[in-house]
């Protein structure tokens, strides 16, 4: 049977993911040069994810980190006692983040995939964390990414995100023209109004700009992202 054919909502996804981007050749290529002025190279956690646990916002649970990258995250969620399980599609970044992990003694679950395909179970996790990786998530995968966190959560569990500002870093494109273009540009903006639109089945708990954090530091921070946490109800 022709891979063309369609017969399943799953078969128009994958149509419509074939007209981008293959994502994991990307982002093994990007991460293969680890010594290049990428700002979220360093091996420091989010300023944003750090204040959460200050504030008690966030307290050690079960967590899945979306889009891992190098595992700067993941390492400080087991630092604060989390019990942590992160995804990539890169086996390059993974790599990587093993090497930083291990260094810090870390234990931490990495596993290369697709968050598309991750089957979780229900009410698994205490907390989902996506670092960058929502910006990159073509318009009609949203549905699967919202999905996931819904099933995977436990109820009352804590969603947060950082992504592209609109109007700061990211493309102002609407969904159609991502499939037009056959493109999202590297990466598509949000305003405030949109993010809070796709996750309005949750309660919003903090949403703000990350703070600027100057390197050398203890935490990453860059003014071009928003930061938002949000409880599932």
């Amino acid at each position: 049977m022709s891979r063309e054919t369609i017969h399943t909502t799953e078969d128009v996804m994958r149509m419509l993911d074939s007209m981008l981007r293959d994502e994991a050749q990307f982002w093994d290529s990007f991460y293969e040069d680890r010594e290049k002025g990428v700002p979220f190279f360093v091996n420091v956690p989010d300023e944003n994810l750090v204040e959460y646990f200050e504030k008690g916002h966030l307290k050690a649970g079960r967590v899945l980190e979306l889009g891992c990258g190098p595992g700067r995250n993941a390492i400080f969620f087991a630092d604060m006692g989390c019990q942590v399980e992160a995804i990539d599609l890169s086996e390059t970044a993974l790599q990587w983040a093993k090497e930083r992990a291990k260094e810090k003694q870390a234990d931490i679950r990495f596993t290369k995939g697709s968050l598309y395909d991750l089957a979780a179970e229900a009410g698994t996790y205490d907390i989902i964390y996506d670092s960058g990786c929502f910006h990159h998530i073509p318009p009609h995968r949203r549905i699967s990414f919202l999905q996931l966190i819904q099933k995977a959560l436990k109820p009352g569990g804590k969603f947060a995100i950082t992504c592209f500002s609109a109007g700061d870093m990211g493309a102002e494109i609407s969904d159609w023209e991502v499939y037009r273009q056959q493109s999202m540009k590297g990466g598509l903006g949000y305003t405030e109004e949109k993010l809070k639109e796709v996750f309005r089945d949750f309660d919003v708990i903090d949403f703000r700009k990350m703070k600027k954090i100057e390197q050398p530091a203890d935490s990453f921070g860059a003014p071009f992202l928003w930061t938002g946490l949000f409880q599932k109800n």
